[in-house]
């Protein structure tokens, strides 16, 4: 079995025990459709919300895809406040995240597994339009979860193999460090 075959049925296992605990009713305060993360043991004895887990920026988070079609404007959602001064353009920036197709549910991309973070400089046009977007504003320490639509990230030819053309990318952004 490949490493991304045993990733896929990891993240289809954790996607069926959501599926099945996760179904609250109106009154639940998690909307039912952001990243969660898991360990590949299942929830731990503390009884804590699975967002608890999702809030550790130490660890590589578990990307699920929201209900519903995918967005038409970038999605940005703080799942951890850092602190200090926001980032801003001319800023380089040290990011840990996690790649996941919206269409498919299967990571993409994750530097976490590389264990090191991506560095680049904000405003340079380096990078796709919804990290530049979606990353400004971040503080050091916190995580944010970003929905990408296609025309933010990388439109109609896509970036074959992985991401197919006129994808919508979920990312779980880390700012480690801002210089």
């Amino acid at each position: 079995m490949t490493a991304r075959a045993a990733r896929l049925l990891v993240l289809l296992l954790l996607l069926a025990t959501v599926g099945v605990t996760g179904c609250g009713g109106d009154d639940d305060p998690g909307g039912g459709g952001s990243a969660t993360a898991r360990s590949p043991e299942g929830p731990d004895e503390t009884d804590t919300a699975p967002e608890a887990d999702l809030k550790d920026t130490s660890t590589k988070p578990v990307v699920t895809v929201p209900a519903g079609s995918p967005p038409r404007r970038l999605q940005k959602e703080d799942i951890v406040k850092g602190k200090g001064p926001p980032a801003k353009d001319g800023d380089t920036v040290s990011i840990q995240y996690v790649d996941v197709s919206f269409a498919t549910g299967e990571e993409v991309d994750a530097s976490w597994d590389r264990g090191h973070p991506f560095t680049f400089t904000l405003g340079k046009d380096k990078v796709i339009k919804g990290w530049e977007k979606g990353i400004k504003g971040m503080r050091k320490g916190g995580r944010r979860e970003l929905v990408i639509p296609p025309e933010q990230a990388y439109g109609a030819q896509g970036s074959p193999p992985e991401i197919g053309p006129n994808e919508t990318l979920i990312f779980v952004v880390d700012l480690v460090d801002i210089r």
